[in-house]
Order: C-alpha cells, then structure tokens, then sequence
C-alpha cells in the first residue's frame, strides 16, 4: 500500500493532466488497481520461484523428499493477487478522487 500511496504522490501532475483532458475517476482507479494487481502478483511468483528453489534445495540438506503441490502454488498466487488489489484500492480511490486543477497546481 505504501509503494502504491507514493506511486499517486509522485504521479500527482500525471493524473491531473489526465482527467484534465477527459480521464474518468473510473480510468484513473482502473489504471492504479491494475498496476496494484501486477505488483501483487509479481511478488507472489517471485516469492514462488524462491519456494520452489528451496524446494529444490531442502532434499539434499534434510533427507527428506519435499513437494509442492500445484494447488498450493495456485493458491499463493491468488492471495498475492487479493493482497495486491486491497493493498491498492486506497491510493487508488485517492487518485481518482483529485481534481484536475489541484493536481495540476500542485508541485
């Protein structure tokens, strides 16, 4: 959320600009969601990938097999994606709510 909240500070300028020339609040708020969404689920396929290495690596350090299970990998990924949309719905209500000539002045 926090990434997300200086994500709309930096882009102040750019939202204004935006609704200026006719961007709804609906765009703008699709707009900072979806980024929200691909940050969530780029850290849970990161996050993933590590899971799966250490996976990989755990056998020969524990003698013991270690699996992971499909539905697991799914289901991880889902949460990242969940996470990310509510970590994101904030920061992007707040950027569509600004009003075009704010954003603009604002520096």
């Amino acid at each position: 959320m926090n990434i997300m909240l200086v994500s709309v500070t930096e882009r102040v300028r750019e939202i204004g600009l935006r609704k200026a020339l006719g961007a709804t609040p609906r765009v703008i708020l699709r707009q900072f969601l979806t980024e929200a969404s691909l940050l969530g689920l780029t850290g849970g396929t990161l996050g993933l990938l590590l899971g799966v290495a250490g996976a990989a690596v755990l056998p020969a350090l524990l003698d013991q097999p270690v699996t992971v299970s499909a539905a697991a990998a799914v289901l991880a990924l889902g949460i990242s994606l969940l996470i990310g949309v509510v970590a994101g719905v904030y920061p992007a209500s707040r950027a569509a709510r600004l009003s075009p000539i704010d954003a603009l002045r604002n520096e």
